[in-house]
């Protein structure tokens, strides 16, 4: 099975290369859900990976839903040039109508401005395709799309509680595009997704760096409130397991 790590610096791009995974997906923000990386952070990460594992930058302007205004597909239209002129394999999209399906138009604008960039870019529609009312009934939109594949939880909170619907998603898209499972992914998911006809995984493999836990005699705060000191880093032990588990 391919494996795929979220990486949100250098740091976790060279875990992730350093470990055996076959790409990252790039992204800031993983705490709002991930975001679009700066051009420095792609810049950064492309030096240290050194070709090991490929890039694929998520494209997402802004937090919250996946309905977008005009300023918003403009604003990710340009990220998409940028990101893959630096070097990106490919880019992670997605765009929701209100009533709960993929936005064909909208997705094919920047879907096109992918391919007119590199014809040779991978397209993955990210976990919005979680919050359509039918996974499954979306990957034949997605193959007519050009995607090359889809991240997806089965619908669920987990991937563990959304295996069955995967595994209809694998039988829908039959090789024609690569059905991923990432969203609360367990490692003991995995023998289970390879039974349902998955050929890959993606973890964000993380775990949280705090200034405040590391200090000495540091009084807990009166209130719980978030710490100001944490942030996220990518987890060598969890990849290196990871990449264990999908062999």
């Amino acid at each position: 099975m391919k494996l795929e790590i979220v990486a949100v610096g250098a740091q976790g791009a060279a875990v992730a290369a350093e470990e055996g995974a076959d790409r990252i997906e790039l992204c800031s923000a993983l705490e709002l859900g991930g975001l679009t990386p700066s051009q420095g952070l792609m810049d950064a990460a492309q030096e240290t990976v050194a070709g090991r594992l490929e890039i694929h930058p998520l494209i997402r302007s802004r937090p919250g839903d996946f309905l977008y205004s005009s300023a918003d597909l403009d604003t990710m239209n340009r990220e998409i040039r940028f990101l893959l002129t630096q070097g990106a394999h490919g880019v992670v999209i997605g765009v929701l109508t209100a009533a709960g399906e993929i936005d064909v138009q909208a997705t094919r604008k920047l879907a096109d401005a992918a391919l007119e960039t590199n014809p040779d870019a991978q397209l993955t529609f990210h976990r919005a395709i979680d919050q359509t009312r039918e996974p499954a009934t979306a990957v034949e939109q997605l193959v007519e799309l050009g995607f090359t594949r889809v991240l997806s939880s089965g619908g669920a909170a987990t991937v563990g509680a959304g295996i069955t619907t995967l595994g209809r998603m694998a039988q829908r898209a039959a090789g024609r595009l690569e059905v991923m499972a990432g969203g609360g992914l367990a490692l003991d998911d995995i023998p289970a997704l390879r039974t349902a006809g998955l050929s890959a995984v993606h973890l964000s493999a993380r775990s949280t760096v705090s200034a405040r836990k590391n200090r000495d005699n540091s009084p807990k705060p009166a209130d719980s409130s978030p710490d100001p000191t944490a942030y996220m880093v990518t987890d060598r032990d969890l990849v290196r397991a990871a990449r264990a588990a999908v062999r």
